[in-house]
């Protein structure tokens, strides 16, 4: 995903993690587009300093496939667990209890 394609996938809310689903992109109240590691409540910016390039590579960023969109096969993103670092029957992405 490019980081046009990750904001408005942010914008529409949709669920978009990196690398696996332990990691969920938000925005906060101050407009910044954040990454948390859900497990412990750490994060960093989306993009480095200049707002230009992805704290991650564009493959690694994926939406969470929802239950409907398994009836959907064409649509571009993948089932909960795939991507590097997942553990299989590792915990998924839980709802950001707090924002920054």
């Amino acid at each position: 995903m490019t980081l046009d394609d990750i904001k408005a996938a942010v914008d529409a809310g949709q669920t978009v993690h990196w690398p696996n689903t332990g990691y969920v992109v938000y925005k906060d109240r101050l407009g910044q587009y954040l990454i948390t590691y859900v497990p412990n409540g750490s994060c960093i910016g989306l993009t480095d300093r200049g707002g230009h390039g992805l704290n991650g590579e564009e493959a690694e960023f994926f939406i969470a496939r929802s239950k409907d969109s398994a009836e959907n096969p064409g649509s571009p993103t993948r089932s909960e667990g795939q991507g590097r670092g997942v553990v299989p029957g590792g915990a998924g992405a839980f709802p950001l209890g707090r924002q920054l």
